[in-house]
């Protein structure tokens, strides 16, 4: 098959209605793509056997009740062969689609703003990114977890091929690196939204950004090339299976080649925004286009259009108008413009432009390499010449209209500039930005500018009454689609910022060990009922695990030494010793029958446990004894106090904190599942806890290690029988991200039993395990020989797994 090594039109699609805005190759039929418009629906096409090598619309997919704005393929599976396709859009939801049937074989809803970047991973993984600032992962027709971390709409996503690793762009101008969930790395460079995000390699990936610019990262943080080409927002960037060479697209009207780190081809088309691409498994590109054509290109010389179709295309583009404030072009004063004659030079690359004169006329030309001529790609219309017959000084400026505007009532009015060659909604978009107001004022302020310049249009008229986010403008008013898509939609001032809480990290499942529970060596590790198998003693476990040994004359000892020395204000009385004592009597020995513990002596334990933090934690080893008892878990758990107690030992487990008392307040954590109240407490509090638990995984500290890996079990075992997947998602989380810097075999023992407490009997659990390569990460376990309940352990959980 011949190549020209020039990418040509092969055929343009008309079909959508309104703005192309996603494009993805299909499995499934060969040689099929799939895309999504603004017209709220997504169409498969197929090749067809016909000269003009054009495709045939396969079916049409509807669901969606707004526009749709993203597509992206979920591989093969057993129950699906061909694959399904994903579609997110301006209603919030992503539906899920076969690859033969126009309805949704199911939707997926959570998102609370437009759905506008999909990826898809192993496993049936499902990455989402939305302008709620949010990204979500989605196994099984459930979100499993939700990526918490940007402060402004989420407009790109992708799972990279290995480890679960996960990217998000946003248009807060940062791009996060993502392991189980939990943020690893920030990357910063960008300076305006980062629109695109494509992978090169496992530890490689391209960025593009409003910022024009396309940047090449490792994903351990550096930037290593900068790509400059574009004149104006890039949109989307796509790699070619050589996994060096990439195409690229934007609001310049064009689509780049880059081949070897240089643009090696521009290809201008007859539509403002080229909002998206995406390369066949041929090496065709096609690309969706503001104007609602996709267009395909290739450099096959054998699929390229017949000459008389390629001469239409060129004169379509020589008859569209642009307008030099969207463009490359500058400013211009026509007398200072070359005439015609200008054209008789040859160009100093593909893609450069030239402007000419043409009488009052200015003309602009692009030189094609392949060709060796320059192709008129339109005419220029607007510039620095033209004026107003009538203008109003603001700011030192001259416009057309200055309106007031009242946004609050009783509030001020805000001043709105606007001159009539401006595009309606770019102006209110500008407005509301500079004034801190919601986007969703967007459509009242351009209308009320479209209603209240009428017969002042230049150029073309637009339609009033047009609602960006429905589609209801033409096509040709390109800001309109620009503005809707990238402001996020969350109020300014705030950024709908929320701190993370939980996010799933895929990579942190690195490799566990694991044997029964009850061998020697189990150290503080006991279980009131021990589960036994012929072939699993391990998990899943669902009683709790407590930590109960304890020398009271050894706590009461060190308690006394250390308020004889404590400040005069903190000392404890005699009688209060003397209360603390019998209360850890009565909670710690079963071998007489003890008085129960008092309200009173539980009072002055928690009124002890706000100690200074120097010496407080004999006061906390008393209380991970107590919390067992029956009646001080229910004074101290309760639902009035259990929310003080939580943030007391959350307070006491920061990382800078004091490792005796970070080990001993885990301990409590622990000791508190043993009462009804107590669990309920910490079932209730689970995202806080275990995210503060997970940052303890650091200390280098074996018996902090070993009471965080408890928590995480006793966590586990209460979410067995339940269908919380996002609890189950965090329990993952947190075991994998402590097993990366765990050393000791017992934690690591009991983080592994948690792990295949968390998946075992329960499907979704291991789809959501094995897509984020747990397995990879726990067989080196499956050798350990001492202790042998590792190995053994680990081995189990990978036989869950397969």
């Amino acid at each position: 098959m011949a190549s020209s090594n020039s990418y040509k039109l092969r055929c343009s699609i008309p079909g959508h209605e309104m703005d192309v805005r996603g494009l993805a190759s299909a499995v499934f039929p060969e040689g099929a793509f799939v895309s999504v418009s603004r017209d709220r629906t997504g169409r498969v096409w197929v090749p067809n056997s016909s000269p003009d090598q054009g495709f045939t619309e396969m079916h049409c997919m509807s669901g969606h009740s707004n526009f749709v704005s993203c597509v992206c393929i979920i591989a093969p599976s057993e129950t699906y062969p061909r694959g399904l396709i994903a579609t997110g859009g301006n209603d919030n939801n992503i539906c899920v689609f076969t690859m033969d049937q126009p309805q949704p074989l199911f939707i997926l809803k959570g998102h609370k703003n437009t759905v506008c970047t999909l990826s898809s991973g192993k496993f049936g993984t499902l990455l989402s990114g939305s302008w709620d600032t949010t990204a979500k992962v989605w196994l099984n027709e459930k979100c499993m977890m939700t990526l918490e971390g940007h402060s402004a709409a989420v407009w790109a996503v992708v799972i990279l091929p290995e480890q679960g690793l996960m990217l998000s762009g946003s248009a807060d101008k940062t791009i996060k690196l993502w392991k189980a969930g939990r943020c690893e790395k920030t990357f910063t460079g960008h300076e305006d939204c980062v629109r695109g995000l494509a992978v090169i390699s496992n530890t490689e990936f391209f960025s593009c950004s409003n910022d024009t610019s396309i940047r090449r990262w490792l994903v351990t943080g550096e930037c290593v090339q900068v790509y400059y080409s574009h004149t104006n927002y890039i949109y989307s960037v796509a790699v070619f299976p050589n996994n060096q060479d990439f195409i690229s697209t934007g609001e310049d009207r064009t689509l780049r080649i880059w081949k070897q780190g240089e643009c090696t081809q521009t290809i201008r088309l007859p539509a403002q925004s080229v909002w998206c691409c995406c390369i066949l498994p041929n090496g065709d590109i096609a690309i969706g286009a503001s104007d609602g054509i996709i267009r395909v290109f290739t450099e096959a010389e054998d699929r390229m259009a017949s000459a008389e179709d390629l001469q239409a295309f060129e004169d379509e583009l020589s008859k569209t108008t642009i307008d030099p404030k969207t463009g490359d072009l500058g400013d211009i004063k026509i007398e200072d413009l070359p005439g015609r004659e200008h054209l008789n030079e040859p160009g100093n690359r593909d893609g450069q432009t030239r402007l000419i004169k043409d009488g009052q006329k200015v003309e602009a030309y692009q030189w094609s390499v392949s060709d060796g001529r320059w192709m008129k790609i339109g005419d220029v219309v607007g510039g620095s010449n033209e004026q107003t017959s009538k203008s109003v000084m603001y700011e030192g400026k001259e416009y057309d209209y200055v309106f007031t505007i009242d946004v609050n009532e009783g509030g001020p009015s805000m001043k709105l500039p606007y001159n009539v060659a401006e595009d309606p909604w770019l102006t209110a978009h500008n407005f509301l930005q500079k004034n801190d107001l919601s986007p969703m004022f967007l459509d009242q302020v351009a209308n009320f500018i479209i209603q209240n310049t009428k017969g002042h249009e230049v150029g073309p008229a637009q339609p009033a009454g047009g609602d960006p986010f429905t589609g209801e403008i033409p096509s040709q008013v390109s800001y309109l689609r620009f503005i809707c898509d990238s402001w996020s939609v969350v109020d300014p001032r705030t950024h709908g910022a929320r701190h993370l809480c939980f996010v799933f990290n895929p990579l942190m499942l690195h490799s566990l060990v694991y044997t029964p529970l009850y061998s020697a060596g189990g150290g503080a590790y006991s279980s009131a009922a021990l589960r036994q198998t012929a072939t699993n003693i391990y998990f899943p476990k669902t009683d709790g695990v407590t930590f109960e040994q304890a020398s009271v004359p050894q706590i009461i000892a060190k308690l006394k030494e250390l308020n004889g020395g404590a400040p005069q204000e903190h000392k404890l009385s005699e009688e209060i010793l003397e209360s603390l004592d019998r209360l850890l009597v009565s909670v710690s020995e079963a071998t007489s029958p003890k008085p129960p513990p008092t309200i009173q002596q539980v009072n002055l334990l928690w009124k002890a446990s706000h100690w200074p933090e120097d010496i407080v934690f004999p006061v906390l080893d008393i209380m991970r004894l107590a919390v067992r008892h029956p009646l001080v878990n229910e004074s101290l758990c309760g639902e009035a106090e259990g929310v003080q107690l939580c943030n007391h030992l959350l307070s006491l487990m920061r990382p800078e904190g004091r490792p005796a008392n970070q080990m001993l307040a885990l301990r409590t954590l622990c000791n508190c599942f043993s009462g009804r109240h107590g669990r309920a407490l910490l079932m209730a509090q689970r995202e806080t806890v275990l995210s503060r638990a997970a940052d303890l995984a650091t200390v280098c500290n074996k018996n902090i290690h070993i009471a965080l890996a408890t928590l995480v079990l006793n966590y586990a075992g209460c979410l067995h029988s339940q269908p919380d997947l996002e609890g189950k998602a965090q329990c993952l989380s947190v075991a994998s991200r402590a097993l990366e810097t765990v050393q000791d075999k017992e934690a690591v023992f009991r983080l592994l039993v948690a792990l295949g407490t968390t998946v075992a009997s329960d499907q979704t659990a291991q789809d959501l395990a094995r897509s984020l390569g747990v397995n990879s990460q726990i067989s080196k376990y499956s050798s350990v020989s001492d202790p042998s309940k590792v190995a053994e352990c680990c081995q189990l959980v990978l036989k869950e797994l397969q």
